[in-house]
């Protein structure tokens, strides 16, 4: 397998527009997904940017990036749009989706999504799951909950479903960690479909990989990295940088 980071952003976020620029302890949010991406060394890695102020960050501290449309609607789209001026040739079978809001992601949890995809040849789709948090996450409609069938080594498992719901019974709830690992293929699949039922229904787009019978498996992570979405979210961040560095 010869896997490639990409990692989309753009200016326009709805809670917090400008957050790739976002100053985290000194350095560009952005950059420092950069470095965590770099640092797992499962491939070359590079943004791919809505907005040319990202790329010329990116620039600046000796990264890779390139520009797409500012008006692709999502993030898969704005890494196909990468690929096609990165990688014309279908070089890289495996694609690696890294959220540009996740500064402090550990470089193992991108070696377990790409270990994960590489050692599965049933599995379309990598991606991550952590532990819940607090018990408050379980009716937390922001807290998505990815559905298992473990394995017996509980290091990985089959993605059954994924939710916004509070889960019925006892048992673990799997917070779902926004990363992917796609094969080339497979997310072509994906991108070419329109939204499905559930995806709409649920306001997450992996289910409309699932409908289209793509399969999806998971890499347990230890816990969940901070997400940046809000001010609140940033805040939190550049709490954690200061008591890190």
């Amino acid at each position: 397998m010869n896997p490639i980071v990409l990692i989309p952003a753009r200016m326009a976020a709805t809670r917090l527009p400008g957050k790739p620029l976002a100053d985290i302890g000194g350095v560009p949010m952005i950059v420092r997904v950069l470095r965590q991406a770099e640092a797992a060394n499962v491939g070359p890695v590079a943004v791919a940017a809505g907005d040319s102020a990202i790329v010329e960050a990116v620039e600046a501290a000796g990264g890779r990036a390139v520009l797409t449309d500012p008006d692709l609607p999502s993030g898969s789209d704005r890494i196909l749009a990468a690929l096609a001026q990165l990688d014309p040739a279908g070089a890289h079978d495996a694609v690696i989706n890294l959220q540009g809001d996740m500064p402090f992601v550990g470089p193992s949890v991108l070696k377990a999504c790409a270990a994960l995809l590489a050692a599965r040849p049933e599995c379309d789709i990598a991606t991550v799951v952590a532990p819940e948090s607090s018990p408050a996450d379980r009716a937390n409609p922001d807290v998505v909950k990815a559905v298992l069938a473990m394995q017996p080594d509980g290091l990985s498992g089959r993605c059954l479903y994924f939710t916004r719901s509070a889960l019925y019974g006892e048992g673990p709830v799997w917070r779902h960690i926004g990363i992917y690992g796609y094969r080339r293929a497979a997310l072509a699949r994906f991108n070419a479909a329109p939204p499905s039922p559930l995806e709409r229904r649920e306001k997450l787009e992996q289910l409309r990989a699932m409908e289209l019978g793509l399969s999806i498996w998971a890499a347990v992570a230890a816990d969940a990295p901070i997400s940046v979405d809000n001010p609140a979210d940033l805040s939190r961040a550049r709490d954690y940088a200061r008591t890190t560095s």
